[in-house]
């Protein structure tokens, strides 16, 4: 999706003028993907911009930097006032916001440690990932013949720059094909998640999910329905989907930041239907929590 451009990005401690938030030919990032990054959406909520779980989501950009050996020079606490800032000062109500960090310019070479780390955030209107009419209807989706990265080729749990290159020839081909989007199994050929979101399965109003040892990123959204469900007395159960209990789903969804909750209608050329009674409900309850409109989980939001 193109980017709608805004006035000021953080960029290592201070906001800065989006054109002027350049980086070096020879960034280390840029020749081996030596970055993490997050995602975050900002919501005009009942009293106004707030960000969806906001702190949750910069722990997983500490811990991503953890696992890929990156100590970045910021707390949890002035990353959250970062995102917050940049909201502010770009007047923005609803947003996308994106955090990265990554190795910079000074070093070349396959040992990374010595680099410099600069870190920004930058924030712009960004509407629906998979589209208004997705989220309304439901999309459809392929099975790629890309497998999921898994432990012992990169950590899943860690969202590296460099890891969604995975992700990015999953989505081609999906595309390529007639498709919306993929879907991506693991190394044992189970179920795993799409290029950027999780995935939901509704079977005789039971609610299942992949675990985390299914090669998944731990989706904060993910994280978000499975509370939301419980909220509903809707049972969930996190365990290993395979390909047959998939395609005879009664309803499948995606969740993630940027894909929210996207219901699917179809997998491989086999229906699923449309968007059924519990995807609407946990999708109707999502927006109701990330717009402060859910006094249950009035934590989960951070006004700007």
């Amino acid at each position: 999706m193109p980017l709608t451009e805004v006035e000021k990005i953080w960029m290592n401690g201070k906001l800065i003028d989006w054109a002027d938030a350049k980086v070096h030919v020879l960034t280390h990032a840029l020749h081996y993907g030596s970055g993490v990054f997050e995602g975050l959406r900002c919501y005009n909520a009942k009293k106004g911009p707030a960000v969806f779980r906001l702190v949750d989501h910069m722990e997983r950009f500490l811990d991503s930097a953890k696992i890929y050996f990156m100590d970045l020079p910021y707390t949890i606490e002035q990353l959250c006032e970062g995102a917050r800032e940049v909201v502010r000062v770009n007047k923005l109500k609803e947003c996308y916001i994106r955090p990265i960090a990554f190795r910079g310019y000074g070093e070349m070479g396959l040992n990374p440690l010595n680099a410099v780390i600069d870190v920004a955030i930058a924030a712009w209107p960004w509407g629906t990932y998979l589209g208004e009419e997705g989220l309304e209807t439901g999309i459809r989706v392929k099975i790629s013949s890309y497998e999921r990265i898994n432990a012992n080729v990169m950590p899943p749990a860690a969202k590296a720059t460099g890891q969604y290159i995975n992700s990015i020839l999953a989505k081609i081909e999906s595309l390529k094909a007639g498709y919306d989007e993929a879907l991506m199994l693991d190394n044992r050929g189970m179920v795993s998640e799409g290029p950027g979101e999780n995935i939901f399965m509704v079977k005789e109003g039971f609610l299942y999910t992949p675990p985390e040892h299914a090669s998944i990123l731990p989706g904060i959204t993910r994280d978000s329905i499975i509370h939301l469900a419980g909220d509903l007395n809707i049972p969930a159960c996190i365990t290993d989907i395979d390909r047959g209990m998939l395609l005879t789903a009664d309803e499948l969804f995606f969740t993630g930041t940027a894909a929210e909750v996207t219901p699917i209608r179809e997998v491989d050329g086999i229906g699923i239907g449309k968007p059924g009674p519990i995807t609407k409900k946990l999708q109707k309850k999502f927006f109701e929590a990330a717009k402060g409109k859910d006094k249950k989980h009035e934590d989960w939001i951070d006004y700007v």
